[in-house]
């Protein structure tokens, strides 16, 4: 091994070739590349200036003595991560560069202080009881005790560097929380690029490539043409052409908000993606992306694109198994979405809009000049409406982002008084009324009596008359419960199935009636969304009219009954789980109860959202709006923003008490063997087996995971990462089971 005598040498990084040798990475060209790359991103929202500012500064304390002496080690370099701050014994390297900035420019240095100090542990709040030593009020108060920004004058870094202009563009419209976090994606990624580069060059080559949209766009006009020709000329498919054509001559409209609003079955997965490519390649804009509120279409999602496309071309971004420890490779491994089509999820996308981790900021600027596709824009979740529709017409206005919200069941989100809704909205469809007339494909049947519940054993009775039905219930406990009730071949499906599981008996059931063989099915509503199912009767549990209109997709599908699909709905023998969705099922009664003809109109679900949202507490449960000032109302404030609070209150699904069990099935077997060996592998390594295990987790309560831990049923191989170790724990029709019925949300599946 090769040491030097480094004393006269300012290092950022430091890494060891192949022989053996040490090479190292001079501190100041590594502030000036960020610099640059910051620079060029932020371009794009025209503040390139503020962004090259926080490069040139956010590695200032690496100029310190105590830093310099840890990454050279007398005896040679033994840390190659020296560079990452948070572990026990690491240098505090960004607080100077946050204290440099407040002293220099003032209020305008604090914006720069917040990606600063961040760059590594996160956006901090800038002061709370709670925060601690943690807030940048409290970190630039030690660093100045301390005397950090005294030591980075001491090294006498060159004074360009230090003494910079301010800058001088302006904010754009909108939340400043927002702009700031996007100043902060362009530094994180700026560094992680740039780091990237030096420590492991063969991956950053790996980077960039990629096809334009031009190009993206012809192969997927080529496809449509192939399928087109393929395709038999019925109804639903002359009705699938033209929502197809109407969306490519809407291409060419301004950037903005809009919606595409089709019944299920209408062909909104490839006409929207078709308005998206044809208004990026008008508008020059850079990628598309498309986010899906179900984990268990998701895939099947991204299977159809990549068909399209290319593998190579799309991204898909979820995770239920990621582990929270990462070092310098796992940091540099994270997507910061590049690619040109990316498939994601609602939790990726908006907790990445109000994260503090520098791993989930890293991607904003790339959502910049985009095409989004929200699909099945109804389940945003209530509880944080407010804070997401605010950031929407945020990037809509102030980032070049198109947003299109697509639905069968379109939510009542035009602003209103008292409702913090979306402005300017267009609806892409020249007649959105006259298709659900077009496209009806069934009956609905409603009680007689909504406070008459019928019991499982009669709703078991009844299904028992029809040779192939569905069946859909609103929760794991029910699904078991009248599955057990009916005949041996009756199929069972839920997500105490891992997504292997559900996957093969999802194709199993498409076969089995393209076969014409009787085919019955319970299942929760996992099936609702995305899941081209075709029966011609369909049960559904009392729910919201949105979940209603979904099950009613999976019924007559594609048309071809002689006469209409039939969809039955009746009053479960216990209400839904208190919450969301009672009082989902609350307003879906109140408007069917009223409904006079068909309860699956256009006008019916406008109605019943403007119901179910009226009847919430509220729409910003954790007072997101008011820990960023989305309003910007407070200026007296001066940029004292919570950011770090605001990013642990966000949270979609609710995943505390909740831990993945990778449960024996298929391949999963192979793959927790790889993973037991795997101590030795670089966490790059692991975190690619983890990926793969996520299509064999099944979620369960914190509380039932340490009683088959006592049982034995499972063990923990990994902080936080369990297995099945019982060969009885997993059933080939049932999934997970347990000493006694789980009851558990099934909105658990919605991310």
């Amino acid at each position: 091994m090769e040491t030097k005598d480094n004393k006269t040498n300012i290092l950022a990084h430091v890494r060891q070739d192949k022989n053996g040798n040490w090479e190292e990475h001079a501190l100041n060209e590594h502030l000036y590349e960020v610099a640059r790359r910051a620079g060029e991103a932020a371009h794009a929202f025209d503040n390139g200036d503020w962004a090259r500012l926080a490069g040139l500064w956010h590695d200032l304390g690496k100029y310190r003595e105590k830093f310099q002496e840890y990454i050279k080690k007398a005896s040679g370099y033994y840390d190659t991560e020296a560079h990452i701050e948070g572990a026990p014994g690491r240098v505090d390297h960004s607080t100077a560069g946050a204290i440099h900035a407040v002293e220099k420019l003032g209020l305008q240095g604090r914006i720069l202080a917040y990606l600063i100090a961040g760059h590594h542990a996160g956006l901090p709040d800038w002061n709370n009881a709670e925060g601690g030593q943690s807030t940048l009020l409290q970190r630039m108060e030690t660093g100045k005790q301390n005397g950090y920004l005294q030591e980075v004058h001491n090294a006498a870094p060159p004074a360009e560097i230090l003494n910079q202009p301010r800058p001088a563009s302006l904010p754009p419209k909108g939340s400043l929380a927002l702009w700031l976090r996007m100043l902060f994606s362009c530094l994180v990624d700026a560094d992680f690029l740039d780091t990237e580069a030096f420590m492991d060059d063969k991956k950053s080559g790996l980077r960039s490539g990629y096809p334009s949209i031009e190009a993206l766009k012809s192969t997927f006009d080529k496809h449509m043409i192939d399928k087109a020709a393929n395709a038999k000329d019925s109804a639903v498919n002359r009705i699938r052409t033209e929502v197809l054509r109407q969306c490519r001559e809407k291409g060419e409209l301004s950037s903005g908000l809009f919606s595409l609003t089709v019944p299920t079955g209408g062909g909104k997965t490839l006409s929207s993606m078709a308005f998206a490519l044809h208004h990026a390649m008008h508008h020059r804009k850079n990628r598309v992306i498309y986010v899906i509120p179900y984990t268990s279409i998701l895939e099947q999602t991204a299977e159809i694109f990549r068909s399209i496309f290319g593998a190579k071309n799309v991204i898909e971004h979820h995770s239920n198994l990621d582990p929270d420890r990462e070092d310098s490779r796992s940091r540099l491994a994270t997507e910061n979405w590049d690619a040109p089509i990316i498939v994601t999820t609602n939790v990726q996308f908006f907790e990445s809009l109000f994260a503090a981790k520098t791993s989930r900021c890293r991607k904003l600027h790339n959502i910049i000049n985009s095409v989004v596709i929200l699909d099945e824009a109804q389940l945003l979740p209530p509880e944080f409406l407010a804070p997401i529709l605010h950031v929407m017409q945020d990037l809509a206005l102030s980032y070049k982002v198109s947003f299109v919200l697509s639905t069968a069941t379109q939510p009542a989100f035009s602003s209103r008084p008292k409702f913090p809704g979306l402005k300017n909205v267009q609806e892409l469809m020249d007649d959105p009324a006259r298709l659900y007339i077009d496209l009806k494909r069934v009956e609905t049947e409603l009680p007689t009596d909504f406070a008459n519940p019928r019991t499982w054993e009669f709703i078991a009775e009844e299904l028992q008359q029809h040779e192939s039905v569905l069946c859909i219930v609103n929760s794991r406990k029910d699904c078991r419960e009248l599955h057990g009730l009916m005949p041996k071949d009756t199929i069972h499906l839920s997500a105490l199935m891992c997504a292997q599981h559900r996957s093969q008996v999802i194709a199993e059931i498409k076969q089995r009636l393209k076969d014409g063989i009787p085919t019955r099915v319970i299942s929760t509503q996992l099936v609702e969304a995305g899941v081209d199912m075709d029966f011609p009767v369909v049960y559904r549990a009392l729910a919201g009219l949105d979940a209603i209109a979904q099950a009613a997709g999976r019924c007559n599908r594609e048309g071809v009954l002689s006469k209409m699909g039939k969809v039955v709905v009746f009053v479960p023998p216990k209400p839904a789980a208190p919450g969301l969705l009672r009082k989902a099922q609350q307003s879906g009664q109140e408007i069917m109860r009223l409904t006079e003809g068909d309860p699956l109109t256009r006008e019916r679900f406008e109605a019943y959202f403007r119901h179910y949202y009226a009847s919430l507490n509220s729409l910003d449960k954790a007072d997101i709006i008011g820990l960023l000032d989305l309003h910007n109302q407070a200026e007296a404030r001066k940029a004292e923003f919570n950011f770090r609070t605001a990013a642990g209150l966000f949270r979609l699904i609710d995943e505390e008490g909740q831990t993945a069990v990778i449960v024996c099935y298929g391949e999963s077997l192979k793959l927790t063997d790889t993973l037991e060996k795997s101590h030795n592998m670089e966490p790059y390594e692991r975190r690619g087996i983890l990926r793969k295990l996520q299509r064999y987790t099944v979620n369960i309560r914190e509380y039932e995971c340490r009683e088959l831990l006592e049982n034995r049923d499972i063990r923990e191989i990994f902080p936080g990462v369990y297995i099945q170790d019982s060969d009885l724990l997993y059933h080939s029709q049932l999934g997970l089971l347990m000493s006694k019925d789980i009851v558990f949300d099934p909105m658990q599946g919605v991310i």
